[in-house]
């Protein structure tokens, strides 16, 4: 678990493990970034608190960068179990999440399972947050979102592996600041290994609680997705090219709106209105303060992905691509 300014959501998130329906031994290793917060008093709290524990015990290391990557090639090489758990610090296991995931593992033969990451709030904004994160409207047909049918998949959510899969494709690449589990996955396939999605698998995720949070979150996802079109030619959808064209065309009816003709801003008003409709059925059952907010969650999430994706530097590719890892094939 890497984890970087978590004191919010650290406790409960360890808790979820550590109460997990599971029969194994367990251990939890967490890389702590340089937080400015309670996060590192929090886990030394929790590492206290497990010394005792036969079955289930916290352990630390440094993360000193703070980056998820090196956080996440620090902690697996701390741990020694023959599986390996990616967990988040704002991410809630369900209760049988580990002892299904060993199932799936031995039941497909996969090299990597992953489900849903299931968005949950605990106030309005984040309620509306996570219905847009949940609505095809939102995410498009992403499964590890929206859901879907088991089967091999790209990429999933956060993770469960065979330890020995990791240590023969090298770990993390750390130069992917994100978008390093598409990375990793892509190795893992190209070296012949199985990336199993599985609906059965749910992890409640919390959303970024402000708007601002929010689009830092949804430009980074945009930046490194470009990043991730160059490194891999090929793997671009629409799904992907959505949200950036949608940035181009509203601008432009904004400025042909402006200086043209008024018919231009028929472009954004048409966009507002699709997100508008598209908001109702995401918000069903939620209370009007949530409902309310749903169009400035979507729109937030389209526009700064799309800015994100648009504004990526080449150069960050470049360095990206410099580090490629060649996919290692077993034997």
């Amino acid at each position: 678990m890497p984890v970087l300014n978590e004191e919010r959501h650290l406790r409960s998130s360890v808790r979820h493990i550590l109460e997990q329906e599971y029969a194994g031994e367990l251990e939890v290793v967490i890389a702590l970034g340089p937080s400015e917060d309670r996060t590192d008093a929090i886990a030394a709290e929790l590492v206290a608190e497990t010394a005792e524990n036969p079955r289930a015990r916290v352990h630390t290391v440094p993360n000193p960068t703070g980056r998820t990557p090196a956080g996440l090639n620090a902690a697996i090489k701390a741990s020694r179990h023959p599986v390996v758990v990616r967990v988040d610090g704002h991410g809630m296991l369900s209760p049988d999440y580990i002892a299904t995931a060993v199932r799936l593992l031995e039941e497909t033969g996969a090299a990597n399972v992953g489900g849903i990451m299931h968005a949950e709030g605990e106030n309005a904004w984040e309620d509306a947050v996570a219905a847009a994160m949940t609505s095809k409207i939102g995410v498009g047909n992403a499964a590890f979102h929206t859901g879907g049918q088991a089967g091999e998949a790209e990429t999933v959510y956060l993770g469960v592996f065979r330890r020995e899969v990791l240590e023969q494709q090298g770990g993390y690449n750390e130069e992917f600041i994100r978008a390093q589990d598409w990375e990793l996955n892509f190795r893992i396939r190209e070296a012949g290994g199985l990336v199993w999605f599985s609906p059965e698998l749910r992890v409640s995720y919390r959303p970024r609680p402000s708007v601002r949070a929010l689009a830092k979150q949804y430009r980074n996802y945009g930046r490194w997705r470009h990043v991730v079109a160059r490194y891999h030619a090929g793997s671009i959808n629409l799904r992907y090219l959505a949200p950036p064209a949608a940035v181009c065309a509203l601008a432009a009816g904004v400025v042909v709106g402006a200086l043209v003709t008024p018919w231009g801003f028929v472009v954004p008003g048409g966009y507002l209105a699709a997100i508008a409709a598209g908001s109702l059925p995401a918000g069903a059952g939620l209370p009007l303060a949530a409902r309310a907010r749903i169009p400035v969650a979507l729109a937030t999430m389209h526009m700064s992905w799309g800015w994100g994706f648009l504004t990526s530097p080449r150069k960050l590719a470049k360095k990206v691509v410099a580090s490629r890892r060649e996919p290692v094939r077993q034997g």
